[in-house]
């Protein structure tokens, strides 16, 4: 299975991208089978549910006006979906998760899940800065998260947790890691919810292979950011323990931030099997 997650920052403007993308992803004969967008930007009878549909895919969708918005698009239906944090009143639409039959064990009505895989997207907030009540809410969302994600792995040990969490893991995923020290997106609060999510027994995929020096996956429209590669890894794919071994691949795909008119994040893909 071939995994990926995307902030395409307002699905309106770069549809005719993604679909492109899958498109290619496809004629290199490895499809995507799940793919999680963040910031779709769209309220939910805005969704283009039906171009995915000609492309050959489903979808489920959250979305909002002007701001947040998750999907995830997908060759197989599916089951289980939820939208947002069980428990957590949030107006914001950050979270969309759904179960998917593994490839060696088809769907049927006594499928359980050891026969499945769990998918979460998200779209981590962004927490503005530390002490900001934005960065509170960031705080509080990141608990009730690994609460919730950790009563999901119970229930399905085959989990995908991927999105924009708007967080570095250290300073290899910051182009200037003593300019942003304590900044947001690489503050020690952050990164401890970070590893809080490790602990449950999740794995950064990237960091299952080897990757080029600077590695990143968004980088600032301004000052030619991505031209000189001054950007950060806060695009991540974690996998349990249970996937782990099933993992072949795990890269960053630069090529969409070369389009014209790109999102200022690239795709994040994970190939299992």
């Amino acid at each position: 299975m071939k995994f990926a997650t995307w902030n395409v920052n307002s699905l309106a403007v770069r549809l005719p991208q993604v679909l492109d993308w899958l498109a290619q992803q496809a004629s290199n004969g490895a499809p995507v089978d799940i793919l999680a967008l963040q910031e779709l930007k769209m309220t939910d009878d805005k969704f283009p549910a039906a171009a995915f549909a000609e492309a050959g895919y489903q979808a489920q969708w959250f979305g909002q006006k002007t701001y947040n918005g998750v999907a995830l698009i997908t060759r197989s239906a599916a089951s289980e979906v939820v939208k947002n944090i069980p428990g957590f009143e949030d107006d914001h639409a950050r979270v969309i998760a759904g179960s998917f039959a593994l490839p060696e064990a088809p769907a049927t009505s006594g499928a359980t899940s050891a026969r499945t895989i769990r998918v979460i997207g998200a779209y981590f907030p962004n927490g503005q800065a530390p002490g900001s009540d934005k960065f509170a809410y960031k705080m509080r969302w990141l608990e009730a998260l690994r609460t919730w994600v950790q009563q999901e792995l119970a229930h399905h040990p085959h989990l995908v947790l991927m999105g924009d969490y708007n967080i570095t893991f250290d300073d290899a995923d910051v182009w200037d890691p003593e300019g942003m020290r304590e900044a947001i997106h690489c503050t020690t609060e952050e990164r401890q919810h970070l590893q809080a999510l490790i602990d449950l027994g999740l794995h950064d995929s990237v960091r299952l292979f080897p990757q080029p020096d600077k590695n990143y996956s968004w980088w600032d429209y301004r000052e030619f950011a991505f031209r000189r590669n001054r950007g950060l890894r806060i695009d991540h794919i974690l996998v349990s323990s249970a996937l782990r071994p099933m993992a072949s691949a795990c890269a960053v795909d630069k090529q969409p931030r070369k389009n014209e008119r790109p999102s200022d994040h690239a795709p994040v893909v994970l190939t299992l099997g």
